[in-house]
């Protein structure tokens, strides 16, 4: 029963992203369709055994307080004359958002209670790998062979980016994926032979990214390789090792990773990446979302506490434009931070900040864990949620199912490493 509950998380994984990011209206009813089959399987499980363990993570809290804040919103009032109140300017697109959130947020639960064990972790590990080497080629055969379908299959007028429609949403997928065989390598995982392929892995997920032309996706790329170089540091000590020798080592890794993307990069034609780079000294600031982000701006200052409701920002956004363009058909806010605010307000903000530190603080605890496979995940989730997180100063790319349900297998995965070290050691004794 727990592996089938297992492999069902990774089926949640993989259909989300192939189901072009689980945006659609038949891919969200099949995606919580699925963490109902799973949820039933687990209370068969817990009928079975009589024995119920449940491990509610520290990073559960935050989003167990956002979902209440939906409900709030969604909330709606009719008073003698048939005049409708409520704290949401859209409340069915608010219950929607919400019920969208809390499946999510039972697949969160899920992950932090089946995602454990260090044999199961081990698997994880080399399913991420595999996943995302195999989500690479995809895109790079479907870019080399494009003939106007998704998967040669489904027609769609724009080019598609592995299976998604934007280029920032294919290099934020790919994002929560990359650290984690780079931070494998650098804390020493496995023999030679699988860290030859987790880098190699890691090289063909990098390429394809960068060939998105996603700058923000490639900026996020950046600060991910630099956050495993200032992270990896504590490793050395615990390894017993002269410090010197593994701080060179871990930065040779790194250096021998880059060398083999850049060179990758170039052997496949560079001058694209490079006119994309080029391209922003002659993009203004409001040619490309400044506009939005001022709007977005004048709707947050007129409701500061508990926004305009989750999932209602297409109706709020147009009553404070001052954009006589396209500004009706904006959705988003294309910054993940703008969008809590504008959302749900401070509360919402508080709420996003409670997250960010608890998790964070998760991974600095995992990352100085004597368990070489523990260290090097708690490094790679970490560089992957630093990375998204980054991006999403530009982009809206957690507003995605698919990518909102990795991140936060990731984040379950980081909050109960330690629990799991413990654990592992104390049955070990």
């Amino acid at each position: 029963m727990d592996r089938t509950i297992v492999i069902g998380l990774y089926v949640l994984i993989a259909f989300t992203a192939l189901a072009h990011g689980a945006v659609e209206a038949w891919s969200v009813a099949i995606f919580e369709i699925l963490v109902i089959v799973l949820l039933l399987l687990w209370a068969l499980k817990v009928l079975r055994e009589k024995r119920l363990e449940l491990k509610v993570p520290a990073v559960a809290l935050p989003l167990a307080a956002f979902i209440l804040i939906g409900l709030l919103q969604s909330v709606a009032i009719v008073d003698n004359n048939g005049n409708r109140w409520s704290l949401s300017l859209n409340v069915e697109a608010t219950r929607a958002a919400t019920g969208l959130i809390f499946f999510l947020f039972l697949a969160f639960l899920l992950a932090a209670n089946f995602l454990t064990g260090r044999e199961r972790l081990k698997t994880l590990a080399r399913f991420v790998v595999i996943y995302g080497l195999a989500l690479a080629i995809l895109t790079i055969v479907q870019r080399l062979t494009w003939e106007g379908s998704f998967y040669w299959v489904r027609p769609t007028r724009t080019f598609p980016f592995g299976p998604f429609v934007n280029r920032n949403h294919f290099a934020g997928y790919m994002e929560l994926l990359i650290p984690i065989p780079i931070a494998l390598i650098v804390a020493r995982v496995g023999r030679f032979e699988e860290r030859l392929f987790y880098g190699f892995a890691a090289a063909v997920m990098a390429i394809a990214a960068i060939f998105s032309l996603s700058r923000g996706g490639m900026i996020s790329l950046f600060t991910q390789m630099m956050f495993i170089l200032a992270m990896s540091s504590p490793m050395g000590r615990m390894e017993g090792a002269s410090s010197l020798n593994i701080r060179l080592r871990q930065i040779g890794a790194i250096t021998a990773i880059v060398v083999a993307i850049v060179a990758g990069i170039f052997r496949m034609g560079a001058d694209p990446v490079i006119n994309r780079i080029t391209e922003s000294a002659d993009e203004s600031f409001y040619m490309s979302r400044g506009w939005i982000w001022r709007d977005t701006w004048a709707l947050i200052r007129a409701h500061p506490f508990l926004g305009v409701g989750i999932g209602a920002y297409p109706t709020a956004y147009p009553i404070y434009s001052q954009y006589n363009g396209s500004a009706g058909m904006v959705a988003q806010s294309h910054n993940d931070y703008l969008q809590v605010l504008a959302d749900s307000g401070i509360v919402g903000g508080a709420l996003a900040l409670w997250f960010v530190i608890t998790i964070f603080r998760a991974i600095g605890r995992g990352s100085r864990l004597s368990d070489p496979l523990a260290a090097g995940l708690a490094l790679g989730c970490g560089a992957a949620i630093f990375g998204i997180l980054v991006h999403s100063l530009f982009e809206f790319n957690l507003q995605l199912p698919s990518h909102a349900l990795l991140f936060l297998f990731l984040s379950a995965v980081v909050s109960q490493l330690n629990y799991c070290s413990l654990r592992s050691r104390f049955s070990q004794a």
